[in-house]
């Protein structure tokens, strides 16, 4: 059973930085792409940044380019996935959600939100 957990949600204020990681446990596939997604007060959830195990692609919105930055780590047999968020902004707020499918490219996990197995989200709140 795939199981996805993240954590380092927080408070923060605007300018400041946060690391929020995912783990996968269950999934056994090694060609794959992980990835973040966002969802605000008000809005529906929304690729942020998603990352291919298979050929190293990365994918970013519009709105985080230059600012987070994708990675990802085998550690103790699971898929790691970390997103360093820096100079937060108080859009930024919302519920994080990490998730991950077998065969799928940057664009149609990020854009699609093609994913077969989510996390139940760590909310990242940015205010003053």
């Amino acid at each position: 059973q795939v199981h996805v957990a993240e954590s380092g949600g927080g408070l923060v204020q605007p300018g400041g930085s946060l690391r929020l990681s995912c783990a996968v446990s269950g999934f056994n596939l090694n060609f794959f792409s992980i990835g973040w997604f966002r969802q605000s007060p008000g809005k529906e959830r929304e690729g942020i940044s998603c990352f291919s195990a298979s050929n190293g692609d990365k994918w970013y919105s519009d709105s985080v380019k230059g600012r987070f930055t994708i990675s990802r780590d085998n550690v103790n047999a699971k898929k790691i996935a970390y997103l360093q968020m820096d100079n937060l902004r108080p859009e930024d707020t919302g519920v994080y959600y990490c998730g991950i499918r077998g065969f799928t490219t940057v664009q149609q996990m990020c854009v699609s939100n093609m994913v077969d197995h989510w996390g139940k989200g760590a909310l990242v709140t940015v205010s003053a």
